[in-house]
């Protein structure tokens, strides 16, 4: 989530949806419609493809750009405008074959010049670099051909490029930084004149587009809708052929006759940034964390809060991927009693006090942690903030709620929950605590397989014995459509870039 909105705007976005699509492109038979009109839940972050959010803004970007690599379903690279590539033996140059039959929207070629110049954008991007971390260089071989050099082996590389950092745009436009503005790409579609940002965005078929089998709609639609009951209404009323949704959008899709897809998004729960206890000093003690995870029954909140969508957990990498583990689940089943005596030994007995920050986005768990808190004697103190500023202000803290993106890629995984800085986590602590550094670099020094799978078990079973952070669950993202149209769920994107959104079999 990005924004929160008024529910007069709610409305009125709904309102608009429903008197501005009113002209539906569905046949009323088995065929696939000709417009894809897809609900989705946030409006664009930004054209630009190094500033722009990667997680609801696939379907608008990967409407206009192609990227490099794309993705699959279970995470797994897929070529795009890289034809294929190979590593060199030390994993230290990863070289590139480039299509050469794809053309940009201002008329020019796409070539390794231009995917060069895109490398390096995005390289330095404020957003986007966080996949080129170990890039020290990319140079243009010949016109199809380009190499990029590593300062260290980097798994996550791939992964990243293919989950929307690799989107390439005309060099023109790069240069004269008006990306802001208006996408200049080579995409299966461009956008269209008829489009009113911020509330309905059209995109029109490029005849002739080198994946055009792979993109068989006529013209795609996009609406952002923050509220569900919009994006359901809207869905029921025909207007839409796809849409992000919930619970009640699960339930409905029975009587409706829709397709009802999900998969595992995000892990929701207490992120603790200060395991040191250089703020709070409780929480650089293991069994405090540990007490809270006794403490609070993730299932219930699943039940309750995530209406049953997700698996009730303990564990940071990802259900149904390398690195978690079903055995674990249970590692911290609820036992207040436990809580308790670990609190007591640790030295807390009568608790302690914690300052926590709060949005509207989050109190739908603020009962429970309350509640939680109280059985314990831990007294807290709300700070309130609205939702663009709980971003910028929670990491502040020494412990926050959270609900925070997963990845199928366990590398990433480590990276964007451990290693690497995010706005969640502006400086990490894990080398503060050698036994798991070491084992962070014993996973990325393995070799790709077996012998690495084992390590990140290793890794995630110390993280969740270490109670690294108070995870809860891990909720699916639902994903509904018309029977014509079938959808591909990818862990690690909030919603699926265009090629994933197909005609049925």
């Amino acid at each position: 989530m990005k924004h929160q909105v008024a529910a007069v705007a709610a409305l009125a976005a709904t309102a608009l949806l429903l008197t501005s699509c009113s002209g539906s492109s569905h046949t009323g038979s088995d065929e696939a419609p000709t417009e894809l009109r897809i609900g989705n839940f946030v409006d664009l972050t930004s054209w630009d493809t190094a500033i722009a959010d990667i997680g609801f803004n696939a379907p608008y970007l990967s409407a206009v750009y192609d990227p490099l690599v794309a993705i699959d379903g279970s995470g797994e690279p897929q070529p795009a405008l890289a034809t294929d590539w190979e590593y060199s033996d030390d994993r230290l140059t990863l070289t590139m074959h480039l299509r050469d039959d794809a053309v940009f929207s201002d008329g020019t070629a796409f070539d390794a010049d231009a995917a060069v110049a895109n490398l390096e954008y995005l390289q330095d991007g404020a957003v986007s670099r966080e996949a080129y971390l170990n890039v020290s260089g990319v140079i243009a071989v010949d016109p199809d051909t380009i190499e990029i050099a590593l300062s260290a082996r980097d798994d996550r590389l791939l992964y990243f490029m293919g989950i929307g950092r690799s989107y390439m745009v005309a060099p023109s436009a790069l240069a004269a930084g008006t990306l802001a503005d208006a996408p200049v790409g080579s995409g299966p579609y461009v956008l269209a004149a008829d489009t009113v940002a911020g509330s309905e965005y059209h995109f029109d078929r490029v005849a002739g587009h080198w994946a055009d089998a792979e993109f068989p709609f006529e013209r795609v639609s996009v609406m952002p809708m923050q509220d569900p009951s919009a994006r359901n209404n809207a869905f029921e009323a025909g207007q839409i052929d796809v849409s992000y949704g919930d619970a009640t959008t699960a339930k409905l899709a029975d009587d409706n006759g829709w397709n009802v897809v999900s998969q595992t998004a995000s892990w929701v729960g207490l992120r603790i940034n200060d395991h040191t206890g250089e703020q709070l000093a409780p929480l650089g003690d293991v069994r405090v964390r540990q007490a809270l995870s006794y403490a609070f029954d993730g299932h219930a909140l699943l039940d309750s809060v995530g209406e049953g969508q997700g698996t009730a957990t303990n564990q940071l990498f990802a259900a149904g991927f390398t690195g978690n583990d079903p055995d674990l689940n249970d590692r911290y089943a609820p036992d207040l009693a436990k809580a308790k005596q670990l609190l007591a030994e640790a030295g807390y007995a009568d608790g302690f006090e914690v300052t926590m920050p709060m949005a509207p986005p989050f109190q739908v768990w603020q009962p429970a942690v309350e509640q939680v808190f109280a059985d314990l004697g831990i007294r807290v103190t709300w700070d309130e903030f609205q939702y663009a500023d709980y971003q910028s202000n929670a990491p502040s803290y020494p412990m926050f709620i959270a609900v925070l993106a997963v990845d199928s890629n366990p590398i990433a995984t480590i990276a964007r929950q451990l290693t690497v800085p995010q706005w969640y986590m502006p400086e990490p602590d894990i080398a503060e605590f050698p036994e798991l550094q070491s084992q962070v670099e014993e996973v990325l020094a393995a070799p790709q397989g077996a012998e690495q799978d084992a390590a990140i078990a290793k890794l995630n079973a110390e993280l969740t014995e270490q109670a690294w952070h108070v995870v809860w669950y891990q909720s699916n993202n639902i994903y509904a459509s018309v029977p014509e149209v079938t959808v591909e769920p990818v862990t690690g994107m909030m919603f699926p870039a265009l090629r994933q959104i197909q005609p049925s079999a």
